[in-house]
């Protein structure tokens, strides 16, 4: 995969995510902004996976664990979204381990209470986008 289409996709999906934050503004709940963010890119033609379950794997063995990921689009990058007054730390790990584990390249955590959508928008890179 080369870093051009990683670069285009992500385009398109900020697009759309400032097209949900442009329409609903700050305020509601995750759940709200992650309907409107799934159809904006359904929209858009894009393949849209929402609330994927990611097996905890753990010294080989597969758990009876799953983490979620909030929506993945295209099958390559993870949408971790927040609808919170501050983002913590832990939140931009949580993004990163959801990379790692699911071995994908790149990933957006997006907080979408805030004034300005670009404040919220963070972009996550697991090892580099070409192969």
């Amino acid at each position: 995969m080369n870093e051009d289409i990683y670069n285009t996709l992500s385009r398109k999906i900020i697009g759309a995510c400032i097209e949900v934050h442009r329409e609903l503004g700050a305020g509601l709940l995750e759940s709200v902004y992650e309907e409107c963010l799934a159809f904006e890119l359904t929209t858009l033609g894009l393949y849209v996976e929402r609330q994927v379950e990611l097996p905890v794997i753990y010294k080989g063995q597969m758990l009876n664990k799953t983490f979620v990921m909030d929506i993945v689009v295209e099958e390559l990058i993870v949408l971790e979204l927040k609808a919170v007054q501050t983002l913590i730390p832990l939140n931009h790990i949580q993004t990163m381990t959801y990379l790692r584990m699911a071995q994908m390249k790149l990933g957006l955590l997006i907080n979408f209470n805030v004034e300005l959508l670009r404040d919220g928008i963070h972009r996550k890179i697991n090892g580099k986008l070409t192969e």
